[in-house]
């Protein structure tokens, strides 16, 4: 099993840069297959960026893509998402996620979350 816990969200203005963290506890961080996801007011969760275990797989959603940029630190635990050039459709809680083994876009593949950190883009 392993623990999560977001940070780094925060308000800010349309244009700016923010990174998130994700830090892992329990289980080896290194056999998970880690995700981003987020869910804005009255919307459904959606997929944002997952990596791999070895950070060879990262695919993005159509809207990530190009702006953020997901990374994993496995010495340290910590899984990342810098996000540049945030507008306010970006605004939403952000979730880290994991999985063993497998790399997917799919909420429901994912075993484990954290409690998730605000982000909200003013313009």
């Amino acid at each position: 099993q392993v623990q999560l816990v977001e940070s780094g969200g925060g308000l800010v203005q349309a244009g700016d840069s923010l990174r998130l963290s994700c830090a892992a506890s329990g289980r080896t961080f290194s056999d998970y297959a880690m995700g981003w996801f987020r869910q804005a007011p009255g919307k459904e969760r959606e997929f944002v960026a997952a990596i791999s275990q070895s950070s060879d797989d990262t695919p993005y959603s159509d809207s990530a893509k190009g702006r953020f940029t997901i990374y994993r630190d496995n010495a340290k635990k910590t899984l990342y998402l810098q996000m540049n050039s945030l507008t306010p459709p970006d605004t939403a809680v952000y979730y880290c996620a994991a999985e063993l083994l497998l790399t997917t876009t799919l909420a429901k593949n994912y075993a484990y979350w954290g409690q998730g950190t605000q982000v909200t883009v003013s313009s």
